[in-house]
């Protein structure tokens, strides 16, 4: 068997992991509580507006006391921290798909959890907290595995190439040149991300409730739209 067809097994094991996760979590605790995911482009300003959301979130609604939370690398932090793995780990781990012969290495020297143990506590984690309200869930797939949470409100936010290498430039200190790999070679790592782990595209625009374009829309105002439509879907809940 070689290293392809292991890797497309591992991720065909990873997608019916998150279906049968899926299937076990009660609709009834589904409908308890809001939460957001937000799926993006490198250099899109997601967590600017994740931020941004999140107090707006907290200083307009009555939250019960419960603090909204953004989850983007933390994400991972907590899904090892609840597998018992060192959280400075966290920092080698990145939306991508990795070749076989390096996760079975990392494994074997304990560097780093390999894709086929690591993604289904990421499911479970993301699942978890969606359940428990009061998140902004950013990238990592959060949005896949939520599509049928009738209490998540999905975001895209997306922007045009120039954009967002001129915005990674600046808040990089990169040249242009250096922002522009960077920026393409994120790109190519996400789509491959979502195909091999949840045989998924990260521009299905089904996928999402609300989609908004950086490009033409300013941080402020991406995040009072952001806000006023999840308020309203979480009114109909």
């Amino acid at each position: 068997m070689n290293i392809e067809t292991l890797m497309e097994k591992s991720g065909a094991y990873v997608v019916s992991e998150r279906r049968r996760q899926e299937r076990g979590i009660p609709v009834r605790s589904r409908l308890a509580k809001p939460a957001i995911t937000i799926s993006r482009e490198i250099g899109s300003g997601a967590l600017e507006i994740a931020n941004g959301l999140a107090k707006m979130l907290q200083d307009t609604e009555d939250s019960g006391g419960k603090t909204w939370e953004v989850y983007d690398h933390q994400l991972i932090e907590r899904a090892l921290r609840e597998q018992h793995w060192p959280k400075k780990v966290a920092a080698t781990i990145t939306e991508e798909k990795r070749f076989f012969i390096d996760e079975a290495m990392d494994d074997l020297f304990r560097l780093r959890p390999p894709s086929w143990e690591l993604m289904p506590h990421l499911i479970e984690t993301a699942m978890n907290l969606a359940v428990s309200g009061h998140v902004i869930l950013v990238g990592h797939g959060a949005t896949i595995v939520t599509a049928e949470f009738p209490n998540v409100f999905h975001v895209r936010l997306t922007s045009s190439l120039r954009t967002r290498i001129e915005r990674v430039q600046r808040d990089r200190n990169l040249t242009h040149e250096d922002a522009a790999r960077l920026v393409k070679r994120e790109d190519r790592k996400r789509e491959r991300f979502l195909k091999a782990y949840f045989h998924a595209r990260p521009d299905d625009e089904l996928r999402y409730d609300l989609a908004v374009n950086t490009d033409r829309i300013s941080t402020a105002d991406a995040v009072s739209i952001v806000f006023e439509a999840a308020q309203r879907f979480f009114s109909k809940l």
